[in-house]
């Protein structure tokens, strides 16, 4: 392939309270309709809630909860020969880190009945303890790459 590269992955800026890119990322994820400010006061409810329920620094909260929600290895399917392998590949740090974001928020945006912040707040108290939705498919996950790790060998 000739020419250029891609373009290159801007830096997230960090957000003006905490100083997180991460959670300016997080935010981000939460936001929909372009409506940012409600994702933000959404956010900034929902952590400040776990981290006072667990009694921990929100940083520390935000950074432990990725750590666990992340994988370490996922599939991707590879066609060789007219068939099609799940090939188990190592997770790049930042597509963890958007998996993880992405699935925090999607169980979190399946539940109704209370307020989305309440949820939120649930939700990052159990990742925190490595329990609930978002760890149960990240194990689901690496469950799956490691029973194709005979497959291993087709790696590109």
């Amino acid at each position: 392939m000739r020419g250029q590269k891609g373009s290159l992955a801007r830096k997230a800026q960090p957000d003006p309270k905490y100083g997180s890119p991460v959670v300016t990322k997080f935010i981000n994820y939460m936001m929909q309709d372009g409506q940012k400010a409600t994702a933000t006061k959404i956010v900034y409810s929902g952590l400040e809630e776990a981290a006072k329920q667990l009694k921990v620094d929100v940083v520390a909260l935000i950074d432990q909860v990725i750590a666990n929600v992340m994988p370490k290895l996922e599939v991707r399917t590879r066609r060789i020969g007219g068939a099609n392998y799940q090939v188990p590949v190592p997770v790049p740090e930042n597509r963890g880190l958007a998996l993880a974001l992405k699935w925090i928020v999607g169980v979190v945006r399946e539940k109704q009945g209370k307020q989305i912040y309440k949820f939120l707040a649930e939700e990052l108290m159990q990742a925190y303890k490595n329990e609930g939705a978002a760890v149960k498919k990240r194990e689901m996950v690496e469950k799956m790459a490691e029973a194709n790790k005979a497959f291993a060998q087709f790696k590109w």
